[in-house]
C-alpha cells in the first residue's frame, strides 16, 4: 500500500506488528490503514464475529452512553450500519422515530418492529437521499472503519442532521494498547472488513473537516469488554479459528471471569481503552 493518509494527506509509513502484520500509519495524525495482503492477521471468514448474550448486554450499554452523550432526548434519529436494528429498536420504543441505512454486510435479521415502523434503507448511508431525511441524531457503531470513503460518510451524516444535531461514532482505537500489547493477534484485526483503525486525532480531524463543531473524541470504559481476553487467545493460540475466536466457550469464560479486572485497569490507564467515541455538533446556522 503506498499512498497519503485519506484524513490528513500526509505520509504513510509501514508498520510492523507483532507476529508480521503491517499496517500503514500516517506520519502525522497517526491514522492506520490496514489491506488483508500484508495484514491478514489470521482473520476469521465472516465480518459479524460475536456472541448473542454478549452482543445484547452491549447493545443496552452503548444505547445508554449515547443517549447520556446528548443535551435532550432525540426526537428522530438515523443509524448507519443498524445491523439487527437493536438500537433502533431502543430508540423506538423510547418514543424517537427511527431510520437507517444498512447493505447488510451482517447478514442478520432485521427486528420486526424496527422493519414496520423503521424507514430504512437496504442500500449504504451515501445513497440515502438527505433531502428526505433531517434528525436530532445520526449514530454509527462500529462502522467507520468498515465504508469505503469515511470522509463521505461524515459529510453525508452532516446533511441527514438538522441544524444543531448531533453525530455519534464508535470505532476501535488504533492508537491504544492493542496494536502494540498484542501485535498481529489484536482482535480487533480478526474482522477481515477492518480497513482503517483511527486515532483521536484523525477522528477529530475527520469530523471538522466535514464541517462539525463541538467535537468531542471520548475512550468509552465499557465498550468491548472482552476484546484484551479474545486478544491473548489470539496471541497464544496457534489453531486456525474461520468463525472467530468468540466461538469458543473458553475465550467467553475468560473474558467474563476477567471482565472486573479489565474495567479497573480501563480507568486506571485509558489508553487500554479500545474504542473511540465521536460526539460532534452540526452548527445551529
Amino acid at each position: 500500500m503506498v499512498g497519503v493518509c485519506e484524513v490528513c494527506g500526509d505520509g504513510l509509513r509501514p508498520r510492523v506488528l507483532r507476529g508480521g502484520a503491517t499496517l500503514q500509519e500516517c506520519t502525522r495524525c497517526g491514522h492506520l490503514l490496514r489491506d488483508l495482503i500484508n495484514a491478514p492477521a489470521a482473520h476469521r471468514d465472516h465480518a459479524y464475529g460475536g456472541e448473542p448474550t454478549l452482543d445484547r448486554l452491549r447493545l443496552g450499554l452503548t444505547y445508554t452512553a449515547l443517549r447520556r452523550s446528548l443535551p435532550r432526548p432525540a426526537r428522530s434519529v438515523f443509524e448507519i450500519g443498524y445491523g439487527g436494528g437493536g438500537l433502533l429498536r431502543r430508540f423506538y420504543d423510547d418514543g424517537a422515530q427511527i431510520a437507517g441505512a444498512d447493505p447488510d454486510q451482517l447478514e442478520v435479521d432485521v427486528d420486526p418492529v424496527v422493519l414496520e415502523h423503521g424507514r430504512l434503507w437496504a442500500s449504504p448511508v451515501e445513497d440515502v437521499d438527505t433531502q428526505e431525511v433531517a434528525c436530532d441524531l445520526v449514530f454509527g457503531v462500529h462502522v467507520l472503519e468498515h465504508v469505503t470513503d469515511p470522509a463521505r460518510t461524515l459529510r453525508v451524516s452532516w446533511d441527514l442532521l438538522q441544524p444543531g444535531g448531533v453525530a455519534q461514532f464508535l470505532t476501535p482505537a488504533g492508537d491504544s494498547t492493542g496494536p502494540r500489547w498484542y501485535g498481529q493477534g489484536w482482535w480487533m484485526l480478526e474482522d477481515p472488513t477492518h480497513i482503517r483503525f483511527f486515532t483521536a486525532d484523525s477522528l477529530a480531524r475527520l469530523a471538522r473537516d466535514a464541517g462539525f463543531v463541538d467535537v468531542q473524541v471520548r475512550r468509552p470504559v465499557l465498550d468491548s469488554v472482552i476484546t484484551d481476553a479474545a486478544s491473548a487467545a489470539r496471541v497464544t493460540s496457534k489453531r486456525s479459528r474461520p468463525a472467530g475466536v468468540l466461538a469458543s466457550r473458553g475465550v467467553l469464560a475468560l473474558g467474563i471471569a476477567t471482565a472486573p479486572l479489565v474495567l479497573g485497569a480501563r480507568t486506571a490507564y485509558p489508553r487500554m481503552r479500545p474504542t473511540l467515541q465521536l460526539i460532534a455538533r452540526r452548527p445551529n446556522a
